[in-house]
């Protein structure tokens, strides 16, 4: 009975933006374990680490659709090889020496547990702030004590679409937005996991009241 009533809802939970920094996570964990086991800073790690930082906040801090991202993607290129083919007869690069970024252990262990709290308590709160899609309702549920607001599904629109490519590439995420009834209510959800997932099962579910998911 209980599977049953599960199957028949939809759990819809916005997740902070600060969950794409898993990469950096990732890359600070594997670092400091490397360091520790050599027993030493290395050099190309620091530039490395400041690397990822770099293309992971650029990544959160805008929205890339994909024809932005193949454009920019295209210019970096052109603009790279021409610099490198200008500066080269007039620079002598012979001065770069990648031996002066080194970056203790410690920072790559301090970086790790920060970014692993933080991303923890941002998956946490969707545990206590969700929406919950019933074939009679919209149910959002907000706080442990705080009162939950239903809104009826009849007439309920659906808009899916994915704004940014990058978030989608990491953990397939992308916007739902919810139109209830027809009290002007609007409900965006911007960061929805396996939004793909997500759309499908609401439109599976709600069906047989003829609610379509329309993609932008």
């Amino acid at each position: 009975m209980v599977n049953s009533e599960k199957k028949d809802r939809i759990y819809l939970r916005n997740f902070s933006k600060v969950i794409f920094f898993w990469p950096l996570l990732f890359i600070s964990f594997i670092l400091w374990g490397i360091q520790l086991i050599v027993g030493e800073a290395i050099d190309f790690f620091g530039y490395f680490w400041v690397g990822m930082f770099f293309i992971n906040i650029f990544i959160v801090s805008f929205d890339f659709q994909l024809t932005k991202v193949f454009i920019l993607i295209l210019i970096v290129i052109i603009s790279t090889i021409l610099i490198i083919i200008l500066l080269m007869p007039i620079i002598d690069f012979s001065f770069i020496e990648l031996n002066n970024m080194k970056l203790a252990t410690e920072f790559y262990l301090s970086t790790t547990m920060i970014l692993a709290f933080v991303i923890s308590i941002a998956i946490l709160n969707t545990r206590f702030n969700y929406w919950i899609i019933e074939s009679n309702e919209i149910y959002h549920k907000c706080g442990l004590i705080s009162k939950a607001e239903r809104f009826p599904v009849y007439n309920l629109r659906i808009k899916k679409s994915i704004p940014d490519v990058f978030e989608f590439l990491f953990l397939r995420a992308g916007l739902i937005v919810l139109l209830p009834g027809n009290k002007g209510e609007v409900i965006n959800l911007p960061t929805i996991l396996n939004v793909n997932k997500k759309a499908k099962k609401i439109d599976l579910l709600l069906s047989h009241l003829q609610v379509g998911i329309s993609p932008e």
